[in-house]
């Protein structure tokens, strides 16, 4: 069903692209979006290892939103900020991209969990967590990637 990548050479292996997930906080997922127009956007993230989902948050309305219920098929592209090699002026990054169906969360104390989870990820700065969690769970999403597909790859962009 997916593609063999046509440079397996340039292949990560899954520890290297879990490893991507967990440390870089933003990617850019992809739905199919109104009139089968692709709609990407950047998004940050979480990659939870207990469960193997990519877990993002936001409101509760909005193209995004509309094209995952209308279709739950999504990818998701996080690539590292990557480094020279040497002295040649291009950039040499890795990039992830996962393929597969978003689930939405809609209990109320699982949200605010995942919340807290997610947040971790970008502060350890618990009043401003708590103080957002206040002021907007009652309009907050939740919702996760469950993986059916990974692929990654080692990119000289010369």
């Amino acid at each position: 069903m997916f593609r063999e990548m046509r440079r397996p050479h340039q292949a990560l292996s899954e520890e290297e692209c879990l490893r991507i997930l967990k440390e870089e906080k933003r990617g850019v997922l992809s739905v199919i979006g109104d009139d089968g127009y692709p709609y990407g956007t950047p998004i940050n993230h979480f990659y939870n290892e207990e469960d193997g989902k990519i877990w993002f948050h936001g409101g509760k309305i909005g193209h995004k939103v509309d094209a995952m219920r209308a279709c739950n098929k999504v990818s998701y592209c996080v690539c590292d900020s990557g480094t020279h090699v040497g002295d040649d002026w291009a950039l040499t990054f890795r990039c992830v991209i996962v393929f597969g169906r978003m689930e939405f969360i809609e209990d109320p104390v699982e949200i605010e969990r995942l919340c807290r989870l997610l947040s971790a990820k970008f502060t350890s700065d618990q009043e401003y967590t708590e103080a957002e969690i206040r002021r907007s769970l009652a309009a907050t999403l939740m919702y996760a990637l469950v993986p059916e597909h990974m692929i990654g790859k080692r990119v000289h962009e010369a």
